[in-house]
């Protein structure tokens, strides 16, 4: 999804679209390697590898990030791990309608365990983010916080609720034929 748009809430945005970071990602690393001065030849070497190698793919589960030439690195996080969702634009970014998602999780360092560049609808892609992880939470949550006992599984926690209240319904019509 690499339209020249760059409004943040576009009609259909569908995340598995983005499989490489905006073009504009390169011009982003040219400018903050020029602001390098004279090693700017090797700021911006490992970063044009990495924009040339820089690969996402939404599924249902989650996320994954694969980039690098020699030492190829490989991030997979599902929707269930992320804790924590930042969007991030400083002054070259916004000038150029690009932003940074930062995924964080409960991994203990303070750092983000993904961050996503180059992508020009980034409020769209937080927003879908958030409804994904959201969703994952509360499927994982289940029947089992609304019988309390974490450990049960939400089939067990289904059966026992439903011979609960057929022994109500039993304990019901037998006070009602007695009287």
């Amino acid at each position: 999804m690499h339209d020249d748009d760059p409004s943040p809430r576009s009609e259909g945005f569908d995340p598995h679209q983005i499989t490489r970071p905006h073009p504009r990602l390169m011009h982003y690393y040219l400018l903050t390697a020029l602001l390098t001065g004279p090693l700017s030849p090797l700021v911006i070497l490992p970063l044009w590898f990495k924009y040339l190698t820089l690969r996402y793919e939404f599924d249902d589960r989650g996320v994954s990030m694969k980039w690098g030439i020699l030492f190829r690195r490989e991030i997979l996080l599902t929707y269930r791990r992320i804790q924590d969702i930042h969007l991030t634009r400083n002054i070259i970014q916004r000038w150029l309608g690009l932003a940074t998602v930062s995924l964080q999780t409960a991994s203990g360092s303070s750092g983000a365990e993904m961050s996503i560049e180059g992508v020009l609808e980034a409020d769209a892609l937080r927003d879908y983010l958030y409804s994904k992880m959201r969703g994952a939470r509360h499927e994982s949550d289940g029947a089992t916080d609304a019988v309390g006992r974490a450990g049960e599984h939400a089939d067990e926690a289904i059966t026992l609720l439903r011979e609960i209240r057929d022994s109500l319904v039993q304990l019901a019509a037998g006070r009602g034929a007695s009287r």
